[in-house]
Parts: C-alpha cells; structure tokens; sequence
C-alpha cells in the first residue's frame, strides 16, 4: 500500500525497511501521522448486499458527476460476503463501505474487531419488501407465510409429532386453493443479506404459525430455528446466486417459476414480472411502507470510520445519500424502489451518519 511505502522509503535512509506493518495495527484517525494523507484519485469502494447496490451504484454516480471525487466503486457481493471483505483490514486497499439487507451480526462485528476494524458507523437507508415474483402470465399466488414454509422447508410436521421429508411437489398439495403448478423457487444464496431476511420473515414467520413448529419453539428455540430455515435441497429450491437479473431471465423462461427477490428489483421490471400477495397484501410501495406487508425489512450500509483519513470523499458520499433530494419521498432513490424512512427517523440517521458516530456509541448496536 502507498503508505506502507511511504514509511519504507523513510525508514530506509537509516536502517533499512523491515516486514510491513499491519494497517490494522495502526490508528487511522491519528492526525500525527503525515503518511495517512489521501491520495486525491482514491476511489471509495464499496461491497454488499444486491438489493442495496443499485442505490448505492446511482448515488455513486451521482456524486461522481457533481463532486470533485472519483466515482465509487460498487462490488454486488452478498450482505455476508460484504461484510468480510469489510472486517479485512484498514487501508484504501479495503473496502470503505459495506452495504447490508440486514443488521451487522454480532459475530461480523466481532470478525471485524479482530481485524483492527473497530469504528462502524451505522447508517439505515430506508425499508424493502421481499417478494415471490413471477411472470407477467404465469398463475396468480395469494400466499401465507406457513404456506411458504410448507412449500420450501426441508422438513415438515408428518401429523403423529415428528417431522418427514417434505412431500409436496405442487403448490396445490401445499393447500387446496393454490394453483396445481410445480414448486419451483429461485432465490438468493445463503451470503445474502435476502436470503437471510426471508429465512427470518417468511419462514420462521410461517413455522410459528403451525402448532408443532410453534410447540417446538417454546421447548428449544434454536431446533426451531434450525427446523424453520433449512431449505430443501431436492431442486425445488435452486440458488441463483448475487444476480438478480439471472432469476429474471429463469421467470422469463419457465412460467411454472417463482423467484425471491426485493421489491426494489420487482419495481423494476413490473413489465414483466408481478408479485404474489401475501395473507392479502400486495407487495406495493404504500403496503410495504405501511407495515401491512408482512415480509419487509430494512437497508443499511456501514462506514469504516478508520479509512475517512486515507481514502477522500467518504463523509461528502455520506451527505450525498443522506440528502433529501436523494432517500427523501421525492427523492431520486425512490424512482429505484427504495421505501424511504419516516422524516424524524431520516434526520436522527442523517445527523448520526455525519457525525460519523460509531455504533456502541449513540447510532447501534451490533446485532
């Protein structure tokens, strides 16, 4: 890294340059160390979550056209793969921000203070509604939680108290008023912040409401966890990896499939592609930021605090996304499908995120 070279090409004069140091071993925001200077064609790069990348990516080139700084660079790696990236180390080397379709998890947080990454600021963007799409002329689906469980979990209630292989082949063996149409679902892999989310909202959510997952809950919360969110690897549930866009081309091509993705990215492509409601609801803009819409979580992405001092325009990318005219109702974020965050909520994130204030410390906690 240049400022590594930069404390050789010092040092040497006296003694020569030993191993190289660790920038996780160093304090970022020490204003004593001249070497921490940023270089003025440092781009900010930034690694994540899908559903967050195309408004990260528009608020990027935003800033690009408007700004003295270089166009970011955003990564699509999945909220988990993000994070790693994010916990590697300090430096311009490594990414400076981290988008996530769900909360920093304590044991990210933990893989990041390991790694000398210990000031994470914490900034939510707004809420997403995941939703089971399908094509344009493909069967209309009015789903329930505990049918999307039936339908996509390993195992099942066998009805004597124990659990079986999960039988059913069509959504009508699921329930009797569903389409006789083949389960089959793309949907995101198990690095994805989505993934993630809908394991926690469709499927738990669906597991409580059926007795013996209900039961099972109340004796071992973790065997119902585990009961709840395992998928089932029979082919009726296929990875589609970080892409959206390849479930898309999956819908387009087989009407029988259904894909799980963000409401971000079925706002998108409404030309082609429609959502299922669910338990009555329809995954609209106005349901989803109403609360009504059972399957819908929120948007983050998270600063290393430590690079501010080694790689330019952070803070100025922080006001860019955080203005009005950008994650506001008006704003041109919500031409992407962002649902944005009340105005009270909007100007508490605003205010912390340009603080820069570091989760423990007034804007989170790791989850």
């Amino acid at each position: 890294m240049r400022t590594i070279f930069a404390l050789c090409s010092i040092a040497v004069l006296l003694a020569g340059c030993g191993p190289q140091t660790d920038l996780s071993e160093i304090d970022a925001t020490a204003g004593s160390l001249p070497v921490f200077s940023a270089s003025p064609d440092e781009k900010i790069k930034i690694v994540g979550s899908s559903t967050v990348a195309p408004f990260s990516t528009t608020v990027a080139e935003q800033f690009g056209a408007i700004s003295e700084f270089p166009t970011p660079i955003v990564e699509t790696t999945g909220t988990g793969g993000g994070f790693k990236a994010f916990c590697d180390g300090i430096g311009p080397d490594s990414p400076s921000i981290a988008n996530a379709s769900r909360p920093i998890k304590a044991s990210e947080a933990e893989l990041c203070r390991q790694a000398g990454v210990t000031e994470i600021v914490e900034v939510k963007i707004g809420s997403d509604g995941i939703v089971l799409a399908n094509a344009k002329g493909s069967p209309e689906l009015d789903l329930s939680k505990a049918e999307i469980y039936l339908a996509l979990a390993a195992e099942v209630p066998d009805g004597n108290g124990g659990f079986m292989a999960n039988p059913y082949q069509t959504w009508n063996d699921v329930a009797d008023h569903l389409p006789d149409m083949p389960i089959l679902v793309s949907g995101p892999p198990p690095t994805s912040g989505t993934r993630d989310a809908f394991a926690e909202l469709a499927l738990e959510g669906g597991a409580e409401e059926i007795a013996e997952l209900a039961a099972l809950k109340e004796q071992d919360a973790d065997a119902f966890v585990k009961k709840a969110t395992t998928i089932r690897n029979d082919g009726k549930w296929i990875d589609s990896g970080e892409n959206d866009t390849a479930i898309v081309q999956t819908l387009m091509k087989n009407p029988d499939s259904i894909g799980v993705m963000g409401y971000s990215f079925l706002e998108q492509n409404l030309d082609r592609l429609k959502g299922a409601h669910i338990e009555g609801h329809d995954p609209t803009f106005e349901e989803i930021s109403s609360g009504e819409y059972g399957i819908s979580r929120s948007m983050f992405f998270y600063v290393k605090k430590q690079n501010v001092n080694l790689v330019p325009g952070i803070e100025d990318f922080i006001l860019e996304f955080t203005q009005e005219d950008a994650w506001g109702p008006t704003g041109y974020l919500i031409e992407k499908g962002l649902i944005p965050l009340q105005e009270d909520e909007r100007a508490k994130v605003r205010e912390n995120a340009l603080a820069l204030a570091v989760m423990g410390a007034g804007s989170g906690t790791a989850h």
